[in-house]
């Protein structure tokens, strides 16, 4: 009896793999649909558009015509690993439209995920629109966990240097120095990070 039961927890695990699997093969098919909405061009003004060749009259748009492509792919494909990556695409779209608010909430859906690696791209944008909206100190302690965290997607040198910069802006120039410093010593054969750290600190001076 306990044979039998292993064997049909591992069919019904096999099952749900499979059909998730195949869930995100057709949501991945319609995410790259939305993604090139994005890099639909965009017409110039006063002119009419052409069956033949797809455009957009303006930015805000195009931007919605995009979200919506990305909201039914998390309405209809909830608990793939795509959804997770159009939650982020609505994200970016929400901040350039300046809804601020709408996307914070997808930012942080998607900062909350299992993927550390689209997690921590989420981190950094949650950390710039912090920073956008003046919450400086969110945005640093979001920094200072990429730093002590770092993944393949987001690099140690990469929040150094947005967190260098933060401090930068911010009228913090020995925290800014600290950082630009410290990535030179991380970085001794050269590279554009040391060659941006170089630079910054010239500024400082």
């Amino acid at each position: 009896m306990a044979a039998v039961a292993v064997l049909v927890i591992v069919a019904l695990v096999a099952g749900g793999w499979f059909y998730l699997s195949k869930q995100d093969e057709k949501a991945s098919f319609d995410l790259s649909i939305a993604v090139r909405t994005l890099d639909t061009p965009l017409r110039a003004a006063g002119s009419t558009p052409q069956p033949d060749s797809p455009s957009f009259g303006s930015v805000k748009e195009r931007a919605e015509a995009a979200q919506k492509q990305f909201q039914a792919i998390v309405d209809k494909y909830p608990h793939t690993r795509t959804a997770d990556m159009a939650r982020y695409f609505l994200g970016v779209t929400a901040e350039d439209g300046s809804d601020h608010a709408t996307a914070e909430k997808n930012f942080k859906a998607v900062a909350s995920t299992g993927n550390k690696e689209l997690a921590s791209v989420a981190k950094l944008a949650l950390a710039s629109l912090y920073v956008t909206t003046n919450r400086n100190k969110e945005a640093i302690a979001i920094y200072q966990e990429l730093i002590n965290q770092p993944t393949a997607s987001v690099s140690k040198v990469t929040a150094q240097l947005q967190l260098a910069e933060l401090y930068q802006a911010n009228n913090q120039p020995i925290d800014a120095k600290r950082l630009y410093e410290q990535v030179k010593k991380d970085n001794p054969s050269g590279g554009d990070a040391a060659q941006i750290a170089t630079q910054k600190l010239a500024e400082l001076k």
